[in-house]
């Protein structure tokens, strides 16, 4: 899901050396044509609408910023959404939005959470969202109000792109990412006045990911940018502890909570157990006792290993023969795929609630992800709309809401061309401390959904917990939902409330003792 040339003009992959060997230089009729750049586009419209009580007037920019490379010519288009509240003044909040992927578009903080329009989905996860016409309504949620809010598709999603002698894979890793958000970034702000404003991160999933490294390079870059907040949904900085696969210990760890609660929402474990026991139960056993056992390994004594097994059918509802079969150890699509077996349904990865029904139903894993498949048209289909209806957006391309391209292809490793790299888990926990410890006003909000079987809360505890970020500037939350909780109405709820009493710098740590 992941420095230093940041607000400099954009570096190109290769440079170009000073002094070029006339034996290989081409001839000028044999170069690489520039392809033309067409001016960059602006849509303009004028709204209002109540967030928060508040009746307000605001304006929307939703249009083309250009990025330029190291020569000065314009190497990439961001394409960003811009929601501004008419008469700010120059000390107005502003908070930059982005998702994940790596390859999403904003879409779906956009349309689910923050913006001024909201999808309408089955909030209990219980039914499909079908096939047009979908429903788009009002957001009175909406933190608009609040902040201006700034919605970012990074290169390749939406409608942004490489340009002239630019390519998608010069962004498509840490160092393309956050050299071109960071500079949008401060052109933004530098065009709209707002270099004394609050400003604020959103981002969810690996855009919490791009958060922590766009953080420390705004603080430490070459043009200092000092950030107020950040919200964290569904964090992914350690990928140790969001990486379930068959060797990493760690997450066999991390995850197990996440899946207890998921047993328990479909009636397999901890039936008539409070849920904020069973999850400390399983937080407990998981630190304590599992944790342990996996690192003794084939050593476990006959009684030590019944015992593990017994207390993981506990709290995973799966059958004791079927764990002890899986070596004490359950991989996340597996249990996806076993808990409900025998009705014929997997559970949904980004949100355990969700159950899909497959052909197969004698596979190891699911075949898709139901909790994706079960919202995604409609996303897609209503931003489109919107954009067209509302905004008055025109464009000759499509609107790429997930780029299998950018994803692909991106470089997880922040090492330099030509360094020596020894393949790791992506990291980005340290770039965040760094960021909280040159800028001490920063304070971080992680929200996190109870059935989240990609990146679970009990690896933000531990997360958060490590790598010397300051524990008085952070605040854990939790929500009865998965990886995008704001779908449950009651979560979307529980979560509007902690994001509003953030920015008005009042929100507790939620983390359990």
């Amino acid at each position: 899901m992941m420095m230093r040339a940041l607000f400099m003009a954009l570096v190109m992959a290769v440079a170009t050396p000073a002094f070029a060997d006339p034996d290989t230089t081409k001839p000028e009729d044999e170069k690489t044509e520039t392809k033309p750049v067409p001016d960059p586009v602006m849509f303009e419209s004028k709204h209002s609408g109540v967030f928060g009580n508040e009746k307000i007037a605001y304006h929307v920019e939703a249009g083309e910023t250009y990025i330029a490379n190291e020569e000065g010519d314009p190497a990439a288009s961001l394409f960003t959404i811009s929601y501004i509240r008419d008469n700010a003044g120059a000390d107005r909040p502003v908070t930059f939005v982005f998702n994940g992927g790596p390859g999403s578009a904003s879409v779906w903080l956009h349309l689910g959470l923050l913006g001024p329009k909201r999808a309408v989905v089955a909030s209990d996860a219980d039914a499909d969202d079908g096939a047009a016409p979908f429903k788009l309504v009002d957001n009175p949620q909406s933190i608009l109000n609040q902040t201006d809010l700034v919605f970012i598709d990074p290169v390749g999603t939406g409608y942004s792109r490489a340009v002239g002698e630019g390519e998608g894979k010069d962004y498509w890793g840490e160092t393309g990412d956050k050299a071109s958000i960071s500079e949008f970034i401060r052109i933004w702000i530098t065009r709209h006045k707002r270099w004394n404003a609050p400003k604020y991160l959103i981002g969810e999933s690996f855009g919490t990911t791009r958060a922590a490294y766009l953080a420390d390079e705004l603080t430490t870059g070459d043009v200092d940018i000092a950030l107020n907040g950040i919200i964290l949904i569904s964090q992914a900085l350690d990928y140790e502890g969001s990486t379930s696969v068959d060797d990493n210990v760690y997450s066999y760890v991390t995850y197990l909570p996440s899946m207890a609660a998921t047993a328990q929402y479909h009636g397999k474990a901890g039936v008539g157990v409070p849920q904020a026991q069973f999850m400390a139960e399983a937080r407990a056993f998981a630190r304590d006792e599992y944790g342990p056992a996996l690192w003794k390994g084939d050593r476990l004594s006959p009684d030590e290993r019944t015992y593990i097994r017994d207390k993981l059918a506990y709290f995973t509802g799966l059958d004791p023969k079927y764990i002890e079969t899986s070596n004490l150890r359950i991989l996340v699509p597996r249990f996806q795929k076993e808990l409900l077996r025998d009705q014929g349904v997997a559970l949904g990865r980004l949100d355990g609630r969700y159950l899909g029904d497959e052909a197969d139903d004698i596979a190891e894993a699911p075949e898709d992800d139901a909790a994706s498949y079960f919202v995604s048209s409609a996303y897609s289909a209503l931003l489109n709309q919107y954009m067209a209806t509302d905004l008055g957006v025109e464009m000759d391309r499509p609107y790429m809401v997930s780029s299998s391209d950018a994803g692909e292809q991106w470089n997880f490793s922040a090492t330099p061309e030509g360094e020596y790299d020894e393949p790791h888990y992506v990291n980005a926990s340290r770039q965040l401390t760094t960021a909280m410890r040159h800028n001490t006003a920063l304070k971080v909000m992680v929200a996190s959904g109870y059935y989240d079987l990609i990146c679970p809360f009990f690896d933000a505890e531990i997360t958060f917990g490590r790598y010397g970020i300051p524990q008085d500037r952070v605040a854990l939350t939790y929500y009865q939902g998965g990886h995008m909780m704001y779908l449950n109405d009651g979560a979307m709820d529980a979560l509007v409330a902690d994001i509003r009493t953030f920015y008005a710098g009042k929100l507790k740590d939620a983390r359990p003792d």
